[in-house]
């Protein structure tokens, strides 16, 4: 089925679920704190989920590291630094590895920056989400936006260079002008990273229960379009839909994610994708995922939640729900590489969404048109099993 003879570079997601405040929009697995958060226990059980999962990984390098939550940086600089310690003595990290810590705007000063930055954090991203005080009330933000603009300011006087801001549009009652206000603030505070993307109401949500109003899909359509024009203005390339960044700042972990690399997830309802070049098959995990029957696993087995072999088809639909959100799209090799598959076994379904201007190839890079782009969901049919055929006899 799968013929690796090497395996894709590997990713390490550390996830902490706690947070202040649960957002109405928000649908990660995050759990508000009720009382004090239980750091050093948590984190005996993140080395533990590591050790457990060192046999899947053993030979590797570690190209990323990214702790994600839920509000990561709740936990102290000392909590970090131990971790990555601890990390780092089981399994080896790339020199000059991009580690990235999520961080709110409402949970941090200068000093726990810098307490961060000596723990060995080269990346902060920063949920800003607006600048405007009205909109961040609106989503339930704790900060404000003179929160928001001193702690980007802090944690520039604490060292750090390497900076993503997450700003969001379409949020309840926003104008074009309004978000690109946003963007323009954004880019005059110069961070390497700006991730702008479109707020979705998902299930399992307050605003899922309780919609607020939002701008029409016309307006939504105007606001990404003339943000990517004014992103791209200011230097900021477009790389991924809703991934921009200066030259030679893109997200290195999130790129890996895109690529079809393998990442290991430790952490309450963490996921993991792995290949094995010596079982030749891709194996999906995930980790239990409440924080508090997470941190009560008594054994190993317990803790895994969920495990399954990917199959062709699998793969196949993955790789391009994942590479066909770059701009740069793949190549042929970059497939193989990626899946161990030849590229034969999508020439139907690449030849097909071209036939619907889905797809370009251009002499070896296959990539989403705009239209392909805008109507992903469309496009992602052609990748479905068999879908290839029933598009061509209908």
């Amino acid at each position: 089925m799968f013929n690796f003879t090497a395996t894709p570079p590997l990713s390490l997601y550390i996830h902490i679920p706690w947070c202040v405040r649960k957002c109405p929009y928000c649908d990660f697995n995050s759990h508000e704190v009720r009382a004090d958060v239980p750091e050093e226990r948590y984190i005996a059980a993140l080395i533990a989920d590591l050790e457990q999962d060192l046999p899947a990984v053993w030979g590797r390098t570690v190209e990323s590291l990214f702790i994600g939550g839920g509000t990561p940086s709740l936990f102290s600089a000392r909590g970090i630094a131990r971790l990555l310690s601890e990390i780092r003595a089981r399994i080896p990290l790339k020199p000059g590895a991009e580690i990235t810590l999520e961080a709110n705007p409402g949970t941090v000063d200068q000093a726990r920056f810098a307490g961060f930055r000596e723990a060995g954090i080269n990346r902060l991203s920063m949920g800003i989400q607006s600048f405007q005080d009205d909109l961040l009330a609106a989503i339930g933000r704790i900060h404000d936006g003179s929160e928001a603009r001193a702690a980007i300011t802090a944690a520039r006087r604490a060292g750090f260079e390497n900076i993503n801001l997450d700003l969001m549009f379409g949020l309840p009652a926003q104008t074009t002008a309004q978000a690109l206000l946003d963007l323009r603030t954004a880019v005059d505070l110069q961070p390497a990273h700006i991730s702008f993307y479109e707020l979705t109401i998902e299930p399992n949500t307050r605003f899922f229960r309780q919609p607020p109003q939002r701008p029409d899909d016309d307006i939504l359509w105007e606001m990404q379009t003339a943000g990517r024009s004014q992103l791209d203005d200011a230097g900021y390339r477009r790389y991924e839909v809703s991934a921009y960044a200066q030259p030679g700042r893109q997200c290195r972990h999130n790129l890996n994610y895109w690529q079809f690399g393998d990442y290991l997830g430790i952490g309450a309802g963490a996921h993991s994708k792995i290949s094995s070049a010596a079982k030749q098959t891709i194996t999906r995990t995930s980790k239990v995922k409440h924080p508090l029957a997470y941190l009560d696993v008594t054994s190993n087995d317990a803790r895994i939640s969920s495990r399954n072999e990917l199959s062709v088809d699998d793969v196949i639909l993955e790789f391009a729900m994942n590479s066909l959100r770059l701009d740069s799209g793949f190549t042929a090799p970059a497939f193989t590489a990626a899946t161990s598959l030849p590229c034969a076994v999508i020439e139907t379904q690449v030849h097909t969404a071209i036939g619907h201007q889905l797809l370009t190839d251009d002499n070896g890079i296959i990539k989403a048109t705009a239209k392909g782009q805008r109507y992903l969901n469309e496009l992602l049919q052609h990748w479905m099993p068999d879908s290839s055929r029933h598009a061509e006899t209908r």
